[in-house]
């Protein structure tokens, strides 16, 4: 019998070491809201962050989409933002979400969905979760922009 305890206090310990640690060791979303003043659906030379504009992260599960957690966030002076997950969420679907923009002039969501992984079970030992850069459109172009965009045209010789 005392072998039997032993043997299950071997195997509990660490487990339970274990969940406290993850759950004292949040996850961290961390991404960029910009406004996409030329309107050509990614970031140029021109493109500005927005501070102030709110963002989501959604989760949902994969079989019925049910929301399951749910959070927002405000970006800062840079445009950037974080937001913290306490729970593993490896069975969810999750994605950060453009909510709202800052910038009048700039509102209409260009690219306003990116998914991101929140399991600590992918081998990742960062608690770091990077989704890609959103964007708004801005409402009318800026006059440089064909000067701009000339810059990432490539030219086949």
């Amino acid at each position: 019998m005392a072998k039997l305890l032993v043997f299950f206090a071997l195997c509990l310990l660490p487990a339970i070491a274990s969940a406290a640690r993850i759950m004292s060791n949040p996850l961290i979303v961390k991404g960029r809201v910009y406004c996409d003043t030329c309107r050509c659906g990614f970031e140029t030379s021109a493109t500005k962050y927005l501070p102030g504009a709110r963002v989501k992260l959604e989760c949902r599960t994969r079989d019925t989409s049910q929301i399951t957690y749910m959070v927002e966030s405000v970006t800062d002076s840079t445009g950037s933002y974080n937001i913290l997950v306490q729970d593993d969420r490896e069975d969810d679907i999750c994605e950060a979400v453009l909510v709202k923009s800052s910038d009048p002039e700039c509102n209409i969501p260009s690219s306003g969905r990116a998914r991101v992984i929140l399991t600590r079970n992918n081998g990742m030992n960062s608690n770091a979760r990077f989704a890609n850069a959103m964007g708004f459109l801005k409402n009318e172009p800026l006059a440089s922009c064909p000067e701009i965009l000339q810059k990432y045209q490539e030219t086949e010789d």
